[in-house]
Parts: structure tokens; sequence; C-alpha cells
């Protein structure tokens, strides 16, 4: 069988996937409400919006049925989409292809998350429906017929407005709806000039379409590099941090590799940024520019730090923010725990995986590299341009971390890393071939993290010591 060949279409991919989304709605229903989902959930309740969490996900779930009944509507929803996805990828696949889709897909790690009703999750199913239904048509060389399109188009507009940097996902996967341009070096072109576009476009959007109010939120990622920055140099110049704001920075050890938290919540470090909140956001973006461009180093240093901290690489055992919860936020808007007595058991072996070489994202990132390698090399085709579009999914996404990013959760790199295991499914064996390249590239990132987790400092076990 050729690389591009497709198996007959069996439904039996499709059945056990939709018997697995039936289990998975039993196990964990209502859904899990994490903190942000109870912020959002009082949004929907007052009828007042603002743009810290993603207003398309409180939009949308306004007009749900059933939707001041709590998160079953929008977990049914999210669930609904991942399984469905991945259930036309099964049938597309077929054989032991199929069977392994399936069981990443139940990996407790992934689905253990795609209970918790938040944006990531949301995202994640919208990009498994586009996935499934683009590759159901295009593997079979048949045209995508208009209802279908119309719900990846919709499904891939979702996905976009509900995490700010979701564009560095969604776009690639756009691309494969276009035609032209057929030129790789064209596409990418015309990808990263997209991106921004799309960004700017974000904005009136939210606060003119969604008529959300502007929390702040654009704020926190200059806030966040600016104090990086000032507190390795000693220099305010130009970011309006005196150098009492910069020593109490110090002081209070407000700049941590983990998230930005610490700045936005301890009170020593908000009273020495509050004059910079409310600052405009161009001004704002324009001093971190001259700040980076004044101190190189000390930026690259900032945002290399982090970008450790989140791919989850050098950093020491039980690093938090990685496993999904067992039980609802606590709240008094009447959103449910689920009552099933297996879910603290099934989230507890996705904590455990979560300690594990499948969370570390840097390896993720490695295989995709490899893929991306791969598929390069590999002639045009159904299967390995849905493999291209995967990895390059997934590659823009985790690079995108490099410079925007305040937070160090595993959930972000959910999309990537399941976008890698589909895309190295698509290609199959032919693509192991370059393995005396990637292999020992991929032992040396597992030894160093693996040396890390055993000779750093353990992390404090409580949220408010981190």
């Amino acid at each position: 069988m050729t690389q591009d060949a497709v198996p007959p279409a069996r439904p039996w991919p499709l059945v056990i996937a939709v018997a697995l989304l039936l289990c998975f709605l039993l196990l964990f229903w209502p859904g899990i409400a994490s903190y942000d989902t109870v912020v959002q959930y009082q949004q929907l309740l007052s009828g007042s919006y603002d743009d810290w969490h993603p207003p398309v996900m409180a939009r949308l779930w306004s007009t749900l049925p059933f939707a001041r009944h709590g998160t079953a509507p929008m977990f049914v929803l999210q669930l609904s989409a991942y399984w469905i996805g991945l259930g036309l990828l099964a049938r597309t696949f077929g054989g032991r292809r199929a069977i392994a889709l399936l069981a990443i897909g139940a990996t407790p790690f992934l689905s253990g998350w795609i209970a918790v009703v938040i944006k990531d999750s949301q995202l994640i199913g919208a990009l498994a429906l586009a996935t499934g239904l683009v590759s159901h048509y295009r593997l079979r060389r048949q045209p995508v017929p208009t209802p279908a399109l119309i719900l990846i188009i919709l499904c891939l507009a979702y996905a976009t407005l509900v995490r700010a940097n979701a564009i560095f996902s969604t776009v690639p996967l756009a691309m494969l709806l276009l035609a032209r341009p057929q030129s790789g070096l064209a596409r990418l072109g015309v990808m990263i000039a997209a991106i921004p576009a799309v960004l700017l476009l974000s904005q009136p959007v939210n606060h003119g379409l969604f008529g959300a109010q502007d929390s702040g939120v654009r704020r926190t990622q200059p806030l966040y590099d600016l104090a990086g920055i000032a507190v390795r140099t000693g220099d305010g110049t130009g970011s309006g941090l005196s150098m009492t704001a910069i020593e109490a920075l110090r002081q209070h050890d407000c700049v941590r590799p983990l998230f930005w938290d610490s700045l936005g919540s301890a009170p020593g470090c908000q009273s020495a940024i509050g004059p910079m909140e409310k600052a405009p956001i161009g001004p704002l973006y324009l001093q971190l520019a001259m700040a980076a461009a004044r101190h190189p180093i000390a930026y690259l240093t900032h945002r290399a730090v982090h970008l450790n901290s989140t791919e989850r690489w050098l950093v020491p055992r039980h690093w938090p923010l990685a496993a999904p919860p067992a039980r609802a936020e606590p709240n008094d808007v009447g959103l449910a725990n689920p009552d099933n007595p297996l879910v603290p058991a099934w989230q507890g072996w996705a904590a455990w995986l979560t300690e594990t070489p499948l969370a570390w994202p840097i390896l993720w990132t490695a295989a995709a590299l490899w893929g991306l390698w791969a598929s390069l090399a590999m002639a045009s085709g159904g299967a390995r341009d849905m493999a291209l579009a995967l990895f390059t999914s997934a590659l823009f996404q985790e690079a995108s971390f490099a410079v925007i990013s305040i937070s160090s959760d595993l959930r972000y790199h959910l999309w990537p890393m399941l976008a890698t295991a589909l895309g190295w499914l698509f290609l199959g064996r032919p693509a192991l071939r370059g393995w005396r390249v990637a292999g020992p590239a991929i032992a040396l990132l597992l030894l160093c993290g693996g040396i890390a987790r055993f000779t750093l400092p353990p992390v404090p076990p409580h949220y408010a010591e981190l």
C-alpha cells in the first residue's frame, strides 16, 4: 500500500469513538469547572463580559440550550467535537493506526483535560473536528461539501478566538483549505503575514462584536517582560519603573519563570508595577521593544528561562500546573462536581502521567521537528500534506511561547502534542528513516531533563508559596 493509499472506509472506528464519547460523558458528567470556568459562568449569568477570558466562549455558552444549568452544555460540545473528529480520522486511517489514534485520544492526561470546561479543551475539540473533516475528504481526493466546509471554517474561527495565541495553530490548518499558493515558501509567507493580521483583527471582534470590556489582560505580557528586563539590569529607563520599584521587585522575588502571577497578585509586587497597569497598550509595547533593544541579553535570558519552564525541560520534579483537576473549583454559582467515584482515580492516573516524559512539551517539539523534516523529504500527497500542516501547526504554536507566554500550564501544549501524534500517524513508518539523527537528539533531551528532575531543589507544594 502506498503512503497515500486509503483503506476501504469501515464504520467500526467511528462506532468505537462514539462509544468512547458516551463513556467519558458518563464518567465526567457534567464536566469539571476550573477557576476560569467559574469566572466565565459568572459573566454569563450577569451578562457583563470582559476579555481576560475569551468572550467568544462565554457568548457561545450563553446561546446553548440549558446554558444556565452549569457546565453540561459546553462539556457535551467540546467532548463531542473531540471524539467525532478523532473518529473521522480513525475511520480514514483504518487498521492498527485507527486503534493507536483512539488510544491516544483516551490517554488520561488528554481525556482528563478534555473533561475540564476551559478554553484549551474547547480549542482542542474544535481543531480535532476540523482536522477530522478535512482529512475525511482530502485523503479520498473528494471535494469538501459546502456544509462540511462551513463547519470547518466555524471550528477554525472559534479556535482562533478562544485562545489569545491560538492563531499560531489555526493558520497552518486553514492553509489546507486553500488551493493556492502552491509553493511551500509562498504558503509560509502567507502564514507569517496572516498571523499578525488576524491578531489585530481579534481585538475589535472581542470588544466590538462580543462587547467585552478591557480587563487589562493585554498588558500582562509587556509588564512581565519589562519587569524581567528591569530586575536583571537594574535599569528602568523608559519603562516607567523607578529604582524603588525595581528594588521592590527584587526584594519580593516578583519575576518568576513559572508564571507572571507573582507580579499580578502579591501586594508588594502589584504596588511596584501599579503605575504601569493603566498605561495605553501601544506605548507599553513600544517601551518593551526599546527596553529589549537596549538590553537584548537580559530580554533573551528572561524569555529563555520562561521558555524552559513552559517546555518543562530543565525543571525539578513535580513542576506544577500540569495535572487536570478532579473536582470543580469551589463556587457559589451552582457549578457541580462529577459524582462518579472513578473520577479521582482517573485524574490521579493523569497526574501520574504528567510526571513522565510523555508530558514534556520539549520532547513533542523535537518529535514535530523530526516529522516536519521527514515530511518535507516526501512527495506531495494527501497524507503528507495533512502531516505537514499538523507539524507546522504544532511548531508555530510552540515557537510562539518564546515571545508570547506568561505561564507554564501544560494545558497550553495539549494541541501541539496531539497534532504531533496525528502527524506521525499520517506519515507512518517511512518517516522513521531519520532516526539516526533525531534519536540521539531526543535521547539527549531526555537525559538532561531527567538529571534536572533529580538534582534541582523541589518546588513548594502550595500555589501561594510558588
